[in-house]
């Protein structure tokens, strides 16, 4: 490739458009603002483009001038731009619109920012069968969409399929683009018995369309077959010096098995790439439809660990079939070969770069008997001597053998080729028509195990066996896979399973384990589910994940140290947090104020939502009556006192007698004083 991306797949390559470009900066259609270049091919230059109508950018390809300046050209562009905008599929670039601004052909599309998978090619390949069906699916599920609308590619290379990232969920998004240009270029009417040119990459062409120039969706079967041997290999199965001679290859040579160049790989994987890129195109599938069908039985058969699977790989590989004659599969076959050998050798000069064969081309095609070369009449030969008559005896017996070899060979024709008939294509259609097609056809139809399906609604048909266009015993039966609709499941309800329980249910149910997350539950035990992300019954695909959220039972709860401080306030936030106080019990206190704690239990530490904690809540100090010691002895009235609790100060009065007796107490009799609080007696 050049250093700028093919202009087939726009997905931003970042490529700066020299500065005399005349299309930046223009307003094409008066709606869509050009930028800068982000890529160019062979037909066409795509720019960064703003739509100034919407406030959206987008990616606008222009065809080059002497494509566009052609009003055939032209006209068929824009009706394959109408058919591909009509195409509605979620690995499919969008097509927006498309106009002529004074002769300026243009296409307005999605802008797929991120890489192409080419770049996967380079940087992974060869890489194992699962990751490359994996790539391979949503290309083959596009295709699949096209040609049940009519659409052929004619163009699937690796440099069409674009792969960009989600900014928040990171998930990969695949999309085709360029579907109905190709098809434009190389429509019928550029094919004439004077010979023609195809548009097309040579690497991936089918061999009829290097013959003949035309071809059907099995063109594009092809084609997928070859990414798949480049993914699986990281090499293409046809090399080069020109694309002639790649061209020369898909006509005379079948794909190699891509176990001949990495051995692990099953033989039903190499089964599946010689089905899709036989050179007799009916030994192909009928479409990508039914392609899609044959890898998903092989992704399930990796899946599973399957090493080989002799049924499976029977089932693929394709039937020793005649070649059909426009197309010759060996040098030595009796059709005529389209490729002279003296022209050959003019044709095949050496390409300027050694990765021509990636660009679309345009090569000859020898599709018609009058384009092939004639041979010049010679002199006349000169005349041979008759020879002598043969006895009638090796007359008779060379009827003979001729007899023997005619009742042998038309036995063989009968057991071997007559017998059978061809398999109708039904897919898509509903169970009820396909069994009429296959009813009036001669054959039986056998209702097989429903299968899944995200392109086929539910009760149509998805898949035959045999497969469409393949060979079957007149009067024998064909079995109908028909669609279940989209593969969707449930997220189940979780909550009060054990992990390991719920991680079972999701399995059972074709669902993934994604993330684990813990959190603090006072319902929930610990170690057992909570709830799920998403949510209980959220749809999803099958593999999709599912997060589960895992109980580490309740939360312990810090108490704290309440001592001295205000018990209202202490239980009011202990009760926030989820404990429940008991401050029932009461005492006097001569040191912690009145509503205070005096004590509390437990201490410290932790304790779990519901559990208690218990205050002592002080009533202040104990206070006691002053009882009446007045005209007592001094002795007397110490002792009562202290009985009571008091200390006992003695003091004389200012007029003492010595008599000894109280004549007066501070505080005075009835007083209610806190228990040891001292009692001043004066004596007289």
């Amino acid at each position: 490739m050049q250093s700028d991306r093919h202009a087939d797949g726009h997905a931003r390559a970042g490529a700066a458009a020299p500065p005399s470009d005349p299309v930046i900066g223009r307003l094409l259609d008066g709606r869509y603002r050009i930028g800068a270049r982000i890529a160019r091919g062979g037909m066409a230059s795509v720019y960064e483009a703003t739509d100034i109508r919407l406030d959206r950018t987008v990616a606008v390809k222009v065809m080059h001038p002497g494509l566009g300046d052609d009003d055939e050209f032209a006209a068929r562009f824009v009706r394959e731009a109408r058919s591909a905008a009509r195409l509605s599929h979620p690995n499919v670039v969008a097509v927006f619109d498309q106009g002529d601004d004074d002769g300026i052909v243009f296409l307005a599309m999605e802008l797929v920012e991120g890489h192409t998978l080419r770049d996967v090619i380079r940087k992974e390949s060869p890489m194992v069968p699962a990751r490359a069906l994996a790539l391979l699916e949503p290309v083959v599920s596009a295709l699949a969409a096209a040609h049940r609308a009519g659409l052929v590619h004619r163009d699937v290379k690796p440099e069409n399929v674009l792969i960009a990232t989600d900014p928040h969920s990171g998930a990969s998004r695949i999309k085709v683009a360029d579907f109905g240009l190709a098809k434009a270029v190389s429509a019928d009417t550029q094919h004439t018995a004077t010979g023609g040119v195809l548009i097309g990459t040579v690497s991936y062409l089918a061999p009829e369309l290097v013959v003949d120039g035309r071809a059907d969706a099995r063109a594009d079967v092809y084609a997928v077959g070859v990414v798949l041997y480049e993914l699986l290999t990281g090499s293409k199965p046809h090399e080069g010096e020109s694309p002639i001679q790649v061209a020369y290859k898909h006509v005379h040579e079948d794909v190699p098995p891509p176990s001949r160049v990495v051995p692990e790989i099953p033989a039903y994987v190499d089964a599946l790439v010689a089905r899709a890129t036989a050179r007799d195109r009916g030994q192909r599938p009928a479409d990508a439809a039914v392609l899609l069908h044959q890898l998903h039985r092989v992704s399930q058969a990796l899946a599973e660990g399957v090493r080989d699977d002799p049924e499976l790989t029977a089932d693929l590989a394709p039937m020793l079939l005649p070649v059909d004659t426009r197309v010759p599969s060996r040098p030595g076959d009796t059709a005529a070969d389209p490729w002279d050998a003296a022209e050959m050798a003019a044709l095949m000069t050496p390409a300027t770069s050694p990765r021509e064969a990636d660009r679309t081309t345009a090569i000859p095609t020898y599709g018609h008997p009058e384009a092939l070369p004639r041979p010049v009449p010679g002199p006349p030969l000169p005349r041979t001597p008759r020879r002598p008559r043969r006895s009638k005896r090796g007359l008779i017996l060379l009827v003979l053998a001729l007899l023997v070899a005619a009742t042998a060979g038309g036995s063989a024709w009968w057991f071997g080729y007559a017998r059978y008939t061809t398999t109708p294509g039904v897919i898509g259609m509903t169970r009820a028509d396909a069994v009429q097609k296959l009813e009036g056809a001669g054959l039986a139809a056998r209702i097989g195990e429903p299968a899944y399906s995200e392109t086929v609604g539910v009760g149509r048909v998805i898949g035959t066996d045999p497969d469409p266009s393949s060979r079957v015993l007149d009067g024998g039966t064909v079995t109908l896979t028909v669609s279940l609709g989209k593969e969707r499941y449930d997220v189940p309800r979780l909550h009060g399973l054990t992990e390991v329980a719920a991680q079972q249910k999701l399995m059972d149910l074709h669902l993934t384990v994604g993330t684990r997350a813990e959190r603090w539950s006072d319902t929930v035990p610990a170690g057992k589910v909570i709830g799920s992300a998403p949510k209980v019954g959220t749809t999803l695909r099958p593999g999709a994940a599912v997060d589960l959220i895992v109980s580490k039972g309740p939360q312990p709860i810090r108490i704290g140290n309440w001592v001295g401080d205000d018990a209202a306030a202490a239980k009011q936030e202990l009760e926030a947090r989820g404990l429940v106080v008991d401050d029932d019990q009461q005492d006097y206190s001569d040191t912690v104020p009145e509503g205070a704690v005096i004590s509390q239990s437990p201490r410290g530490g932790f304790l779990f939502r519901g559990e208690t904690v218990t205050f002592v809540v002080s009533q202040g100090p104990e206070l006691v009556e002053v009882p009446n010691v007045v005209a007592s002895g001094v002795d007397d009235a110490r002792r009562e006192l202290e009985a009571r609790g008091f200390k006992v100060e003695v003091k004389n009065t200012s007029g003492y007698l010595g008599l000894g007796y109280v004549f007066s107490t501070d505080p005075g009799h009835g007083a209610m004083v806190p228990k040891g609080s001292t009692i001043t007696l004066y004596l007289v």
